[in-house]
């Protein structure tokens, strides 16, 4: 199981949220969707995988001839679903493709749209920064495949027949997301576990596709936490596409602390983000999302081995960037 085509791997992590990138053309051949869905369960699982696992892989690949992008991002999640959109992750393929081909401001195809990347300035030194659109946004219950009776949309709603007593905000970003606004002993408590895990168990009559269900808690006027669980992951340490949907819901609710186009800090467990909410003239939001892009590990594994499960004679070569980001991450406050 040792031999053969070599496969390259990249490990890297925005916010904490970590992923293996693997750009297809270092493939000798192309996975199909059955052989990728089986390598991420099998990479990304944290007892058996790849170097402790990750939430999942980030596939880099030729974008479709309808994009204007040069190239596509898919995002596999830990138990082999595909995601539509991943906040921290295309933060990270962003930086892989502007170093592999000399851009700082351009655009990746992601399942529902050509979504512009820029490089910023570094949260501290050895920590890489770059910034992504996030959209397109809904409120719809089409498009957020939910089924509550008589809401075609949740915006600060009770929703007692689920949780009574907190009230409930649902967007597509565009994959789905229900929001929360709660105090902290609500946000380190267990009803977020209980929520997520009834609403993702596809069984549940609300969102039988699952949704990503989050916990927000108001630090100052323009500082919030977010706790996340994420649908085809679990709790993670940060999700970029709920941490950009907490933004804009924060926006919308909270006028008197934050507007449109004003910088927002975004506290999550894995480190911390930056979100400016945005407005088109047609109305529609859409978000900036600004933070870390951190490349911890350079792995190489032979292909056939990595499709068994076999990471026995995987090579990892780390960057040292870690380091760096655990020394910023110390010095953020923690009064939360």
């Amino acid at each position: 199981m040792n031999g053969g085509t070599m496969m390259e791997l990249l490990k890297v992590h925005g916010s904490g949220n970590d992923f293996f990138i693997l750009d297809e053309k270092n493939l000798e051949s192309p996975l199909n969707d059955q052989q990728l869905s089986s390598l991420a369960q099998k990479v990304c699982d944290r007892k058996q995988g790849l170097h402790g696992g990750a939430d999942g892989i980030l596939l880099v690949t030729k974008s479709d001839l309808t994009s204007q992008a040069a190239e596509k991002m898919r995002v596999i999640n830990s138990d082999g679903s595909e995601a539509s959109m991943c906040g921290n992750g295309i933060r990270t393929v962003a930086r892989y493709l502007s170093s592999k081909n000399q851009q700082t401001d351009f655009k990746i195809q992601t399942m529902y749209a050509d979504l512009e990347v820029k490089k910023e300035n570094e949260f501290a030194p050895g920590v890489k920064v770059f910034s992504a659109e996030i959209s397109p946004v809904s409120f719809a219950a089409k498009d957020l495949k939910m089924h509550f009776p008589k809401k075609n949309q949740l915006l600060d709603q009770s929703l007692p027949e689920l949780a009574p007593g907190f009230k409930f905000s649902a967007v597509a970003v565009p994959n789905p997301h229900l929001i929360t606004f709660v105090d902290h002993q609500q946000l380190i408590g267990p009803k977020l576990g209980e929520i997520a895990s009834y609403l993702n168990d596809g069984k549940n009559p609300y969102f039988p596709d699952g949704v990503n269900v989050s916990f927000v808690e108001v630090l100052t006027k323009d500082k919030i936490f977010v706790r996340t669980y994420e649908r085809g992951v679990g709790f993670t340490n940060a999700c970029g596409t709920a941490m950009s949907a907490a933004s804009l819901i924060y926006v919308m609710l909270y006028p008197h602390n934050i507007n449109l186009e004003q910088r927002l800090t975004v506290i999550n467990p894995g480190g911390m983000v930056k979100t400016i909410v945005h407005q088109r003239t047609d109305g529609a939001y859409w978000i900036s999302l600004i933070g870390n892009a951190t490349f911890v590990a350079r792995v190489t594994v032979a292909q056939p081995a990595a499709l068994a499960g076999d990471f026995s004679q995987a090579t990892w070569q780390a960057t040292g960037e870690q380091a760096a980001y655990e020394k910023f991450v110390r010095g953020l406050d923690s009064e939360f």
